[in-house]
């Protein structure tokens, strides 16, 4: 073979020759930090499939998940900066705080926070000028409807048990907008809040004593264990979180969960394409979803009104 078609063939055989793993593109990191359970952002990894991140792909999702325990959240957060992520997500308002406290250069996005200027997580819904943007809830005000929900399932209830979680910082106006409801509606509410998951059986039990009709219980607790105790304890339980009644609480009234999702996607895909969090807005949902979970309402002998199934988004039985 002569010189000259040696070296073409030298040429043609490293264009086809695969690249080294080194000189392959990294595909994006994107944290995931959990404050309860992943349901409370709805169906985020589709809505990213839906635009073109595939988990494995084109993007790599790593999940840190807390079931409950905010204490774990610090840690957690910590052990994303170090794998130096692209983007956190983070779901819920303790675990944002932890986030924001772990980094100040990595993109954050909310995945729905209650009050997050209230809560110091950012300055301005309109410019947030930080790396923290994403979703706001209107959590608190939702946590009120569930007192007309007890009120049209239960029409004879007076007393209203709440239970809360005393490390989340939304605790307090979830309970404040309860209390402020239940003056206007004539019922009596008895709020425990709770500071670990080992304290969820007794205060639960403390609200059954007291013969509440009912119980609200805040969305950053773990759903199925809390779920769990309050069935055991007949307890009709209400949530502004759709993950709840999957677990077995009686209703839920909260933002889509697939609107919020498609927000989580878009945040995503705009800070990937080079947005910078802190010039984009934060958004409010738009769209409110109403669940009623009929077996729960069968298991507990209850009747739901026909005015009210006709109103629900989705009914499990």
């Amino acid at each position: 073979m002569k010189r000259r078609d040696f070296l073409r063939f030298l040429g043609g055989a490293a264009i086809a020759w695969p690249l080294p793993a080194y000189a392959q593109q990294k595909i994006p990191c994107i944290g995931v930090l959990v404050t309860s359970e992943p349901g409370a952002m709805g169906p985020f990894r589709q809505a990213l499939r839906d635009i073109g991140y595939i988990d494995g792909q084109t993007i790599q999702l790593e999940m840190q998940v807390a079931d409950g325990r905010i204490d774990r959240l610090p840690a957690m957060a910590e052990a994303l900066v170090r794998s130096k992520v692209d983007i956190i997500i983070a779901s819920q308002t303790p675990a944002v705080i932890a986030a924001k406290n772990a980094t100040r250069n990595i993109p954050i996005v909310m995945g729905a926070a209650g009050d997050p200027i209230g809560t110091g997580l950012i300055t301005n819904l309109a410019r947030p000028e930080a790396n923290v943007t994403g979703l706001s809830a209107t959590s608190a005000e939702l946590a009120a409807k569930n007192l007309e929900l007890i009120r049209e399932i239960l029409p004879a209830a007076r007393r209203v048990g709440v239970l809360g979680n005393s490390t989340d910082p939304f605790s307090k106006p979830f309970l404040e907008q309860i209390e402020s409801g239940a003056r206007t509606m004539n019922l009596e509410i008895r709020a425990i809040l709770v500071r670990s998951n080992d304290e969820l059986e007794d205060a639960i039990a403390a609200i059954a004593k007291e013969r509440a009709d009912a119980i609200i219980i805040q969305g950053s607790l773990p759903p199925k264990t809390t779920v769990e105790s309050a069935l055991k304890h007949r307890l009709p339980a209400f949530s502004n979180q759709k993950s709840l009644v999957l677990a077995g609480a009686l209703t839920s009234y909260s933002a889509s969960n697939a609107e919020r999702a498609r927000g989580i996607a878009s945040y995503v895909d705009r800070i990937l394409k080079g947005a910078k969090p802190g010039d984009l807005p934060v958004q409010q949902p738009s769209i409110f979803e109403l669940v009623v979970n009929l077996k729960t309402a069968k298991a507990l002998g209850l009747t739901i009104p026909p005015t009210l199934m006709a109103r629900a988004d989705e009914v499990i039985e």
